[in-house]
C-alpha cells in the first residue's frame, strides 16, 4: 500500500509549462536575431578600415534586441505555470 502511494507522488512532472516554454523559444529568437544582426562587417583587406562596422543596426538595434531576448528569457523562468488566470 504505501510503495503505491510512493510510485504515484513520484511522477515526473514538468518544471515549465507551455506558456513558459513559448516565452523562453521567443526570447531564444531575439537573441539569434540580435547576433546575426551584429555579425560581418569585416574588411577582406587587413589594411583598409571600413566604416559600416559602426553602423546604427550593428551598434543600437543588434545589442538592444539581444538585451530584449534575455529580459524575455527571464520573465519565462520566472512565469508561474500553475498560476490560474482570473477570469
Amino acid at each position: 500500500m504505501g510503495e503505491q502511494k510512493r510510485k504515484d507522488e513520484s511522477k515526473s512532472e514538468f518544471i515549465f509549462g507551455k506558456k513558459n516554454y513559448k516565452f523562453l523559444f521567443i526570447g531564444l529568437a531575439f537573441i539569434v536575431i540580435g547576433f546575426i544582426l551584429m555579425s560581418g562587417g569585416g574588411s577582406d583587406n587587413p589594411n583598409v578600415f571600413d566604416e559600416s562596422i559602426y553602423s546604427w543596426r550593428r551598434i543600437r538595434l543588434a545589442p538592444t534586441l539581444v538585451l530584449i531576448g534575455f529580459g524575455i528569457q527571464v520573465y519565462a523562468i520566472l512565469l508561474n505555470p500553475n498560476k490560474e488566470s482570473k477570469k
